[in-house]
């Protein structure tokens, strides 16, 4: 997922650059929605295991 916004954050430079301003906003709305989206799964993910160590080492 993280990659995924990579893409669409060099995608949106590249079309800021060559004055594609609609395009490289919408891109960027995009990027930023998968990178949030890539914390959040994270944390998720963060949680779970730290409260499966505990209950695996009680």
């Amino acid at each position: 997922m993280l990659r995924w916004a990579l893409i669409f954050f060099l995608i949106s430079i590249v079309a800021g650059f060559l004055g594609f301003s609609g395009v490289a906003a919408g891109t960027a709305e995009i990027a930023k929605l998968l990178f949030y989206a890539a914390v959040v799964i994270f944390a998720i993910f963060l949680i779970l295991g730290v409260m499966a160590g505990e209950a695996l080492f009680r």
